[in-house]
């Protein structure tokens, strides 16, 4: 499955960093805003993953009637990424081996690139914080595209960029939509078990396998 890999797309929130706390704190001081009572970081994780809309639709989803949540929309979203960007990264942490695995991926010979559903405007600065930057050629958020994962656009692009097929560029992440994307821009995928994914068993999405981490997935690679 890994062979003539010459690229890896890696997935960013519950796959490199767990930014379920910086969530929380966001959308919690986004719900004292409108008199709502904090949510737990349970609920938070099973939220993830889809891109902020959805995210904040879910959120408000808790307590309001569809026509409540179009009502309430547009400011709610604002609240959301005025306090997400004041925290980004306070709160959030890299999962284990994360950088020895880009270290150990980038020593084999692999291009890196990340694509994500959250916005670029969060991405990229919160890439620079954890010391992810530099280790990464491409890097595309939820909103660099039209669509976002689990549509295959943004890992086609990286094939694009990197002008390789997409049957050697490999995709890892933590959820079904990092599968099913990967799936539809017909690159191989693995899976790490740590993440969101919704809530749902990370067993029962169709991979090509499961590592427990990034330095898992770089040591299948021959140097």
């Amino acid at each position: 499955m890994l062979k003539n890999i010459q690229a890896v797309i890696i997935d960013l929130d519950g796959t490199m960093v767990d930014t379920a706390p910086d969530f929380l704190v966001a959308i919690n001081h986004m719900r004292a805003g409108f008199d709502l009572t904090p949510l737990d970081l349970d609920t938070i994780k099973r939220f993830v993953g889809k891109g902020s809309e959805n995210l904040i639709h879910r959120v408000l989803a808790v307590d309001f009637s569809e026509s409540q949540i179009q009502q309430h929309f547009v400011e709610a979203m604002a609240a959301y990424q005025r306090h997400y960007l004041a925290i980004n990264g306070d709160y959030s942490a890299l999962y284990p081996d994360v950088i020895e695995g880009l270290k150990e991926l980038r020593e084999r010979g692999l291009r890196l690139a990340c694509v994500t559903n959250k916005p670029i405007a969060f991405t990229l600065p919160l890439m620079a914080k954890k010391g992810l930057a530099s280790y990464f050629d491409v890097v595309y958020g939820g909103d660099s595209f039209a669509r976002k994962k689990p549509d295959p656009i943004a890992l086609l692009q990286v094939c694009t960029d990197f002008k390789l097929a997409p049957s050697q560029v490999l995709a890892i992440g933590d959820s079904s939509n990092d599968a099913e994307a990967a799936r539809a821009a017909a690159c191989p995928v693995l899976l790490v078990p740590y993440g969101y994914n919704h809530g749902e068993a990370i067993q029962n999405v169709e991979s090509d396998g499961i590592v427990t981490s990034l330095l898992e997935a770089a040591q299948l690679f021959s140097r």
